[in-house]
């Protein structure tokens, strides 16, 4: 290790501290922020941004880049290369472009906030297409400057390494076989006496006490974060200060407590990452597949599977104070509720067998807008054509259709498909888990998730980005990612009815 690389460790610690005041701001934009404040909002956020790319591609960091040896450590070894990776991303920009982008992103969020509300594109459309051309030309640029295609460039600001040609294969089986599995998994439950719908309301404070206790039963630290209210659920914040939200409904629980299980596995994967090294590239998350693997491992995997709905029912009758021998409310119904699959058009609220359709639709009319295959004006047709042609469905209005997720006016294009990989690793995770050590499973019968948050922090949340997705997940199962485990446990859970699924 050299004076180069000594240097690069306190630039990219002043930028990790840059990052979380930008993390901290954008929470606050979600949450709290009044509307009034939005125009300033973006002028501040814009300017944060230029500050980051400023101090990434200062010629003093070509410089050091250049010269830095990292000795024999593997993680400073792999630390450089990440600072690397960020640097070509980041020098591919002018910086002029990069707050064109952040303002032009923060104006066509908070217009797509109305318009979502009003089911109203046509407004939105102007601001989308500012955005849509300000991606199109850093995914030209970045492509130049990395040696891909347009497409994979933003892909690997999400997935780094990930490439189309990774995605394809899976997503072409996918798209074959998911119709016919759904169609099964539908046929199998019309068969089966229908679960009783829980008579509510459900009042938000009662929902909110529910909440904070199941992430603190899945191990999230409330010293370290906190649970919040915002239109659409994510997990932010900033290192040591990790916030999520839900959004709730008093006439139906289970959708906030599940957004809220959802985005705690988010957050303790960042709680869960390497302490000595938070404030280096190499100490973050290892991309957005490996992200939603945590999230749905805990989600979809654990806390959809019987076990642990015969262990939170309960506390579910305690605290909306339903008496014990209530027939709706005991587990055999829960579990039945939580795991009812229906094709529906809200990709979050989407059960775990239809839900990869609703990346597919993204996948593709993001790639084609990206190419210039797909006019923006078209989006919501084509949008409402694709969900039919995959689910049946006939999409009333934009908002349930092209507007109901907020990456597209972020100027997210390239994260929808870690979501349905993220799917694929959850199972394959959580079937490795579940072999390699005997105790998880019973564990999770009592509530006790300890046994599979230490083989997640072993496994994947310490690792970091010290190897690639494809390596972390190959050492960790066994097997590089595929879909046969996410079809085998949707079997399982929902064909064959295992009793522990």
């Amino acid at each position: 290790m050299n004076k180069a690389y000594q240097s690069l460790e306190r630039h990219f610690a002043r930028l990790s501290s840059l990052n979380d005041a930008i993390g901290i701001l954008c929470w606050d934009k979600e949450v709290i922020m009044p509307h009034g404040a939005a125009e300033r909002r973006a002028e501040n956020l814009a300017m944060l941004e230029g500050l980051r790319h400023e101090i990434l591609t200062a010629p003093e960091m070509a410089d050091l880049l250049a010269t830095a040896d990292a000795g024999d450590d593997v993680w400073r070894r792999a630390n450089l290369a990440e600072m690397r990776r960020l640097h070509t991303h980041a020098t591919a920009l002018p910086g002029d472009l990069v707050e064109a982008n952040a303002q032009a992103t923060a104006h066509s969020e908070m217009v797509w906030r109305e318009a979502r509300q009003n089911s109203d594109f046509k407004t939105f459309l102007p601001y989308q297409q500012e955005v849509l051309n300000l991606t199109q030309q850093i995914a030209k640029a970045k492509g130049e400057a990395l040696g891909l295609s347009p497409y994979d460039a933003l892909l690997d600001s999400f997935d780094p390494g990930t490439r189309q040609t990774d995605i394809d294969p899976i997503f072409s089986r996918l798209s074959t076989e998911l119709p016919g599995l759904i169609a099964a998994v539908l046929e199998k439950q019309n068969s089966l006496p229908a679960p009783t719908p829980l008579q509510g309301p459900f009042l938000v404070p009662q929902q909110e006490a529910l909440g904070r206790k199941l992430m603190q039963q899945l191990g999230f630290d409330m010293t370290r974060g906190r649970l919040d209210v915002s239109l659409h659920p994510f997990c932010g914040g900033a290192t040591h200060d990790v916030r999520l939200t839900t959004r709730y409904e008093e006439a139906d629980f289970l959708p906030a407590m599940m957004g809220v299980l959802h985005e705690t596995g988010h957050a303790l994967y960042d709680m869960g990452l390497p302490a000595d090294w938070l404030s280096q590239p190499v100490g973050q998350a290892g991309g957005m597949t490996l992200h939603e693997s945590q999230s749905l491992t805990m989600e979809m995997q654990v806390c959809r599977s019987r076990a642990f709905v015969e262990w939170v029912t309960p506390l579910l009758r305690t605290e909306f104070h339903i008496p014990e021998g209530t027939p709706s409310w005991q587990a055999d119904n829960l579990h039945r509720l939580v795991t009812h699959v229906a094709p529906g058009f809200i990709r979050v609220d989407a059960d775990e067998v239809t839900y990869p359709a609703h990346i597919l639709v993204r996948y593709e009319l993001e790639t084609a807008m990206i190419n210039g295959d797909l006019a923006l004006k078209d989006l919501p047709a084509a949008f409402n054509d694709r969900l039919h042609a995959l689910l049946g469905l006939t999409v009333p209005d934009d908002r349930r259709g092209c507007l109901q997720d907020i990456h597209w006016p972020e100027g997210l294009f390239g994260y929808f498909p870690c979501y349905a990989m993220g799917a694929l690793a959850a199972a394959q995770i959580r079937t490795a888990a579940f072999q390699q050590d005997s105790q998880i499973a019973p564990a999770l019968a009592q509530g006790n998730f300890a046994p599979l948050l230490k083989w997640l922090r072993t496994n994947i949340h310490s690792r970091a980005s010290s190897a690639s997705m494809p390596d972390i997940i190959k050492d960790a199962t066994g097997a590089p990612l595929a879909a046969d485990a996410w079809q085998a446990h949707i079997r399982s859970r929902y064909l064959d009815r295992a009793p522990d699924a």
